[in-house]
Parts: structure tokens; C-alpha cells; sequence
């Protein structure tokens, strides 16, 4: 893509700062990154995710434009991948949907949600009715314990720790990137498209951009990652609950990603006792293997959400892009709002974007 500029700063290295530095470098741009905190991405909302690329699960609480981004953004992932300096793991082998039989009113409801999803986005592969035999056929181990259950082709995930490591190993060897640890920024430290200045600024810091952005807020989200060799999952796994609708991901090494708790709060202290017995008395509901599990990690982070729980590409001033909300849906929509962004860095205005029902607003 030929871009009408030649030099960029990038304020924020989480998952969309990462993924807008590659790509502009790619292009031919001279990229500065821009971070408050390390290369770890220790702050960021992207290492605590689950990475899980599930636009037709992820209807239940999402409308449909995000869904559209989901959709696209399936597509797009493994040739982005595919351009980075180190391997990620990527797959694509469905969603597996599963209740206990007291909550089957509950998986009716959730049924008729992804059903009315399929009808008003027909691109998305159909939904799967099954019993326990067709769940044996997917999960072995599951079809003792679930007489029903869902499964939603085409749907995956990514490893998110991965993906992030691999995006920084791309950088560093970019000779046009020049990277900026602990070194915060906002917009107004730059005058873009003057002399000694870079062309564009890219405003992508998440809940860091609040200062600039009052009606950002924090979600919080609590995650527990398991080592556990006795499961045997082969892809990800929800289980449908009234209260906390489980979700276990597996990835390499017989690691486990198991999340479930939404809380509306910016509080970033460790995780409550109460949510903690809550996803692994779920989990070890889900397969017992889980009794044997090692924690490896209880993490706690927040993500950036934006009052109506949509994502925005905004110009608040000319020269300057600013990308946040992502809420809960940063991996499963980043590449969406990667090529509208560079759609509307390109050409000032992006029709991927449109066909999205995303305004991009301007200054």
C-alpha cells in the first residue's frame, strides 16, 4: 500500500500499536514506537488475553459490525502471520459450546442469539447441533459428561504471549523502527508534519490515552493460566452458565487460558477469592484432568472500552489517528481496524470501514 507519508509515531505497544508499527514499516514508513512501559508488554490488555477469534460466539454480547470485523479478521490473521520473524501458533478448528443440563433454557436463549447472528451475517459458517456422540467425535474426553452442545466451524484462536513476541522480534528487526521503552507520550508532544517531526501520529494506548479521551473506562478481566497434561482439548471450549459464561482455551504445551469474570471497574488489584473458586470449580466441571492442573498464573488486567462497547477510529486533529476500545474483542477485531486504519491513512477514508458501520470521525 502506497502511503501519502513517509514517517510515523506510534503512541502505545500493545496488540494495535504492534500490529500498526509492523505494517507501517512494511510499507516503507519510518516508524517511532512509543511506550510508557517495557517491551513485555507487561501493562498491556493483550498478554492477559485468550485470544480466542470467535465472531459467532462472541454475538451473544457483541452486534453485528463487530461481528463483521471478527469475520475479516479470521481471514486476514495467518497472512499477517505470515510476515512476522518468528512463529505463532494459529488455528482454526471451531468453537466448541457446551452446558450442564440446569442450564439448558440458557443455551436455548444463547442458540436463538447465534442463529439470528447467522441470518443477518450469511458469510459465517452455521452453527452445529449435537449430542454427546458428535461431542465424543470432536472431545473425546467431553462426551461422557455433556449430552448437548454447540459447535461453531471455523472459528480459532491465537497465542497471544506468542503473537506479541513475535510483532517485537519483527521491530527490532526493522531497520526503519526505532523503538522508545518507558517513554510515554500523548499526541501533544508532537507537531506532526512540521520540520524534525514525524508526519503522522498514532495515537493506539488503550486505557493510557484517558487524559486525551474521557469516556474511556476500564473492564476488568481476570485469567487463570493452568498447566494441566491429564486434558486433552483440542480447541476452545465455552461452557454456557447464567451467571459466568465460561471459556477454556488451549495452547501449546498442554497450557490452558480459563476466563470467564467481567466486572465494570478500573481496579487492577489481584484477583478475588470468589472468582478464582468460581473458573477452576467450572473448569474441573468442564473435565476433571483439571483436579491434577498446576497454576501457573492468576492474572487481573482491564480493557479500554468506550461507552457503547464499540471500537473507534478517530482524527481528533489533522496529522493525528487515534484507535481504541477494543473492549474485549482486541484480537478477535485487530486486523479489522488494521486495514481500515491503513485504508484511511492512505486515501482519507476507508470503505472497509464503512461496510463495518464504523463512523471515522474527523477533526
Amino acid at each position: 500500500m502506497s502511503l501519502p507519508f513517509q514517517s510515523a509515531a506510534i503512541l502505545g505497544a500493545g496488540l494495535m500499536g504492534r500490529l500498526m508499527a509492523v505494517t507501517l514499516a512494511q510499507a516503507g514508513c519510518k516508524v517511532g514506537l512509543f511506550e510508557a512501559g517495557g517491551p513485555d508488554a507487561e501493562g498491556a490488555a493483550a498478554r492477559v488475553a485468550a485470544a480466542m477469534l470467535a465472531p459467532l460466539a462472541e454475538s451473544a454480547v457483541a452486534p453485528v459490525s463487530v461481528v463483521r470485523m471478527g469475520q475479516h479478521a479470521l481471514s486476514r490473521w495467518p497472512a499477517l502471520l505470515a510476515t512476522l520473524a518468528q512463529p505463532v501458533f494459529f488455528q482454526r478448528e471451531g468453537t466448541l459450546v457446551l452446558w450442564h443440563r440446569q442450564d439448558a433454557a440458557e443455551a436455548a436463549r444463547l442458540a436463538r442469539v447465534l442463529a439470528s447472528t447467522g441470518t443477518q451475517v450469511p458469510e459465517l459458517a452455521p452453527m452445529q447441533t449435537l449430542d454427546g456422540k458428535a461431542i465424543t467425535a470432536l472431545e473425546p474426553s467431553l462426551g461422557q459428561r455433556f449430552a448437548q452442545g454447540l459447535f461453531l466451524p471455523g472459528e480459532g484462536q491465537l497465542d497471544n504471549r506468542a503473537l506479541l513476541a513475535s510483532l517485537l522480534a519483527t521491530l527490532q528487526a526493522s531497520p526503519g523502527v526505532t523503538l522508545h521503552w518507558h517513554s510515554a507520550r500523548a499526541p501533544s508532544d508532537f507537531t506532526p508534519g512540521t520540520a524534525g517531526q514525524p508526519d503522522r501520529v498514532i495515537d493506539c494506548r488503550g486505557l493510557g490515552a484517558r487524559p486525551q479521551r474521557n469516556a474511556l473506562r476500564g473492564v476488568r478481566g481476570e485469567v487463570i493460566r493452568v498447566h494441566a497434561p491429564e486434558v486433552t482439548l483440542q480447541r476452545p471450549t465455552r461452557l454456557v452458565h447464567p451467571r459466568y459464561p465460561l471459556y477454556i482455551a488451549p495452547k501449546p504445551g498442554n497450557l490452558f487460558v480459563i476466563g470467564a469474570t467481567e466486572i465494570e471497574s478500573d481496579d487492577m488489584s489481584p484477583a478475588s477469592v470468589r472468582s478464582t473458586l468460581e473458573l477452576l470449580s467450572a473448569a474441573y466441571a468442564v473435565h476433571s484432568g483439571f483436579a491434577e492442573a498446576r497454576i501457573v498464573e492468576i492474572a487481573t488486567q482491564c480493557r479500554p472500552t468506550l461507552p457503547d462497547n464499540l471500537p473507534a477510529i478517530e482524527q481528533p486533529q489533522p496529522r493525528v489517528l487515534r484507535i481504541n476500545g477494543l473492549y474485549r474483542h482486541g484480537f478477535m477485531i485487530a486486523p479489522a481496524l488494521l486495514d481500515a486504519a491503513m485504508e484511511l491513512l492512505a486515501h482519507g477514508r476507508s470503505t472497509l470501514a464503512e461496510s463495518f458501520g464504523m463512523e471515522t470521525s474527523h477533526a
